[in-house]
C-alpha cells in the first residue's frame, strides 16, 4: 500500500488543475509535499474535489486546503468500492485531517471476531471495552474476544452502516452472543443460519459450514476482492445446477445479482437537482473525448453516435454465451441489445467465439443497422478475431487493470470522461452476457423445481 501512493501521480493544485480530475467514482488524496494529509471518497471525483474550491468551507477544512499542495486520485467502479478503499488507505496513512475531522472521537471500525461463530460488529477502537465478555467459568475477570479481522477506520458511522447493510442482505451474519432461540434478525433472513439455532440443530456441521462460508465471503469483499467472490459464486452455482440442486443454485444466483447491484456505479439525485441537464451534458462530453482519443490514434471515425460492445461469458468453457449492447448518443439503447449462444466455437475458445459472433452480426447489417464503432472486451487477440469478419467498421478493444483501449496493437490509457463512457459500456456488456448465461441455468432450475 505504501508503494501505491508513492507511485501515484500527483497533480499540483494551481489554476485549471481540475481539468485533470476524472468524473468517475474513486478516492482522492490531498498531499502537503509528499505527506498525505487527507483522504476522501467520491462518486464523482471531479465534482467532489471542485466543491472544496467553490464553497464556504469550515475552519478545519479551509486550513487543510490552504496547506495542500498536490492531489492524487484512484478510480474505482462504484461507490461501494470507494468506501472500502477509502477506509483501507486511511488505516494505512492515518492522515492528520482525517483524524482532526472526527472532533477527537475515535473512528469507527468493522470487526469480525475469532469465535466458533464469528460475529460482525462495529468498534470505536481496536481495544474497545464494549467488545469484552465475562467468562462465567470460575467468575474470572473480563476477557476481550480475539479478532479475526479489523476493517477501517471509516471516516463516518454512516459509511460503516452503509457497507454492513448492503452486505448483510447478501451474506447474512450474526452480531450477538449465543442464545437459546433464533434472534430477531433470523426471522427476516439477516442472520441465516442463526448460531442460536445452529447449536441446537441435528445438522450442526452443515449449518455451521454455511455460516462460516458467509463470513469468509464477507471478509473477502471487505478485503477488496469483489471479483473473486463473484467468480467463486458463479462456479458454485454451476456445481449446484449440475448436481440438480436447483433451489440452492437459485439462491446463489440471487447472491450474484445482489452483489452486482451494490457495486454498480450510480449518481445521487441531488446532482441532477443542481443541474437538470447533467445527464445530457455528460454524455456529450464523454463522446467528444472518446472521439478525440480515437482520432489522435489515427483511427478514422466519421461520426460517433452508435457504439456496440461485445463480451463472451462462460464457466470453464461451458455454456458459452455472448452479448451485444448498443449505446446511442452515449445512452443504452436496449432495443438493439442481442444475446448469442455460442454454437460452433469449442469451450474456452474466446477467439473462435468472437469470430462466430462477428459473422452473425455482419449477416444482420441490413436489418439491425451498422454501428459507428465496435468495442470488444479483451485484448489484441479478441480485436483481431473480430476484425477478420468485420472490417467495414472500426473495432477496438478494452483491457482491464488499468483500463486501456486496444487500437491495433497499441494500448492507450483511458482517462477522464471517455473512461467513464467506455467502462460503462463494457460493464453493461459484461452484465448482459452473464445475465443470459445465468438464464440458461435458471431455466433448468425452474423446470426442475416445477416438475
Amino acid at each position: 500500500m505504501q508503494n501505491l501512493l508513492e507511485g501515484l501521480p500527483k497533480i499540483q493544485i494551481q489554476p485549471n488543475f481540475l481539468k485533470d480530475i476524472p468524473e468517475t467514482a474513486g478516492v482522492y488524496i490531498y498531499f502537503k509535499g509528499n505527506t498525505v494529509i487527507y483522504i476522501g471518497k467520491a462518486i464523482n471525483l471531479k465534482r467532489r474535489v471542485s466543491s472544496y474550491f467553490d464553497l464556504d468551507l469550515e475552519t478545519k477544512t479551509a486550513k487543510m486546503i490552504a496547506e495542500a499542495t498536490h492531489i492524487g486520485f484512484i478510480q474505482v467502479d462504484s461507490e461501494f468500492e470507494a468506501l472500502l478503499l477509502e477506509a483501507k488507505l486511511i488505516k494505512t496513512y492515518m492522515p492528520r485531517y482525517n483524524i482532526v475531522a472526527k472532533d477527537d472521537k475515535h473512528p469507527l471500525y468493522i470487526r469480525i471476531t475469532k469465535e466458533d461463530f464469528p460475529r460482525v460488529l462495529t468498534a470505536r477502537r481496536v481495544d474497545d471495552p464494549k467488545l469484552s465478555i465475562r467468562l462465567r467459568s470460575g467468575l474470572r475477570s473480563a476477557h476481550t474476544v480475539p479478532s479475526l479481522a479489523f476493517y477501517g477506520p471509516f471516516p463516518s458511522s454512516k459509511s460503516v452502516y452503509t457497507v454492513l447493510r448492503m452486505l448483510r442482505h447478501i451474506f447474512p451474519y450474526s452480531d450477538h452472543k449465543i442464545g437459546r432461540r433464533g434472534c430477531i434478525y433470523s426471522h427476516i433472513g439477516l442472520c441465516n443460519p442463526c448460531p442460536n439455532e445452529i447449536v441446537q440443530s441435528t445438522e450442526y456441521r452443515v449449518l455451521r459450514r454455511k455460516y462460516i462460508k458467509n463470513i469468509k465471503n464477507l471478509k473477502t469483499i471487505l478485503d477488496g476482492k469483489i471479483d473473486k467472490v463473484t467468480k467463486d459464486l458463479e462456479k458454485e452455482m454451476k456445481v449446484f445446477s449440475d448436481a440438480q440442486k436447483f433451489e440452492t443454485a437459485a439462491l446463489v444466483r440471487n447472491q450474484i445479482n445482489h452483489l452486482e447491484y451494490i457495486t454498480r456505479p450510480r449518481l445521487p439525485s441531488e446532482f441532477y437537482m443542481e443541474n437538470p441537464n447533467l445527464y445530457e451534458d455528460s454524455r456529450k462530453r464523454e463522446l467528444s473525448e472518446l472521439k478525440n482519443i480515437l482520432t489522435r490514434s489515427n483511427l478514422v471515425i466519421q461520426k460517433l453516435v452508435r457504439i456496440e460492445c461485445y463480451d463472451i461469458a462462460h464457466l470453464a468453457g461451458t455454456n458459452a454465451t455472448a452479448s451485444m449492447v448498443t449505446f446511442t448518443g452515449g445512452e443504452a439503447d436496449k432495443d438493439y441489445y442481442r444475446h448469442f449462444r455460442i454454437r460452433k466455437a469449442k469451450g474456452g475458445d474466446d477467439y473462435g467465439a468472437m469470430r462466430e459472433v462477428a459473422q452473425r452480426r455482419k449477416n444482420n447489417f441490413t436489418s439491425w443497422g451498422v454501428p459507428d464503432l465496435i468495442i470488444v472486451d479483451g485484448g489484441v487477440g479478441q480485436v483481431t478475431a473480430f476484425k477478420e469478419k468485420i472490417f467495414e467498421v472500426p473495432v477496438i478493444g478494452i483491457a482491464k487493470h488499468p483500463d486501456r483501449l486496444i487500437i491495433g496493437d497499441v494500448k492507450i490509457k483511458l482517462e477522464g470522461s471517455a473512461l467513464g463512457l467506455v467502462s460503462r459500456i463494457r460493464d453493461e456488456a459484461h452484465r448482459f452476457a452473464r445475465r443470459y448465461h445465468h438464464s440458461l441455468i435458471s431455466k433448468s432450475i425452474t423446470n426442475a423445481v416445477t416438475n
